[in-house]
């Protein structure tokens, strides 16, 4: 623990103004002390940088208070041609040393205390930087996560005679808002049936649903397959046919609909969200 005593010893010594047994008395708790040690060594190395590196502030009011009141307390000005008592001759410069020494331990603090600030800031914007990064390596793992299930279940499929004619889909996400929804959709065209799984979906409003469509080349508008609702996770899974055959599956799609769906045949009515590839 370093004392305001040790700090003013600390200045003094720094700029090489203590002499005699109060010298020899400052170095043998400098020889014990690691932090007094450690002051002395910022004293020295910022005194030469502040006076080029510092900006200009006023001292504290402390300093002056102080300072005035050591001016008051010296004797009446001597004479012309009086005698100055050599003590007092001494003592001029070690006062002046000592209003600089304190001057030098606030304008110290003060430029500790800046960088410290500073590097407080520098590590907030790592952690922002690093926490940016982590987000975006998640959602670029999930991306190829789900390509490489769709690429395993394809293959899957054509080592399998029965299922090879089967329609696999990856649907994306087509507005800012979710953009980390996905969707898989599989459709049998011999049973004219398919599984739908969606994750990561908002939830919507009570007087809306989300509606899935299957688009046919040779329908003119999308076929509807129903309409679905997410659990709490935003998750899904929906066994669905279509209100009318389909010849060929070529992509799907989810709209935002009012409660209850599209009216029949009539094709999506609110906003498509996400689309097939």
């Amino acid at each position: 623990m370093i004392d305001e005593r040790l700090e003013e010893l600390a200045s003094l010594h720094a700029f090489g103004l203590l002499e005699g047994a109060e010298l020899a008395a400052f170095e043998a708790e400098l020889a014990r002390n690691p932090q007094l040690r450690a002051l002395v060594r910022e004293l020295r190395e910022t005194a030469g940088a502040l006076a080029l590196s510092s900006p200009a502030a006023d001292p504290p009011p402390a300093l002056k208070a102080k300072l005035l009141a050591r001016i008051e307390a010296r004797p009446p000005t001597t004479p012309v041609g009086a005698i100055v008592p050599i003590a007092i001759v001494r003592w001029m410069p070690w006062a002046a040393a000592a209003c600089f020494a304190l001057a030098a331990v606030w304008l110290g603090r003060l430029y500790l205390a800046e960088k410290a600030d500073s590097l407080s800031l520098r590590a907030d914007a790592e952690l922002s930087r690093i926490d940016a990064q982590s987000a975006k390596n998640q959602l670029e793992g999930e991306r190829l996560l789900s390509h490489r299930q769709i690429a395993d279940l394809e293959q899957q499929l054509k080592a399998n005679d029965n299922l090879a004619r089967l329609k696999i889909a990856r649907l994306v996400s087509l507005t800012g808002n979710s953009p980390e929804a996905r969707a898989i959709a599989v459709w049998d065209p011999g049973r004219q049936e398919g599984v739908f799984t969606t994750e990561k979906l908002p939830a919507k409003a009570a007087d809306q649903d989300y509606q899935l469509w299957v688009i046919d080349l040779r329908q003119p508008r999308p076929i509807s397959a129903g309409v679905f609702v997410l659990n709490g996770n935003g998750e899904t899974r929906l066994e669905f046919t279509t209100e009318q055959p389909v010849a060929t599956a070529a992509k799907f799609a989810v709209s935002v609909e009012k409660k209850g769906g599209a009216p029949r045949n009539s094709g999506p009515q609110g906003q498509v969200i996400m689309m097939s590839e």
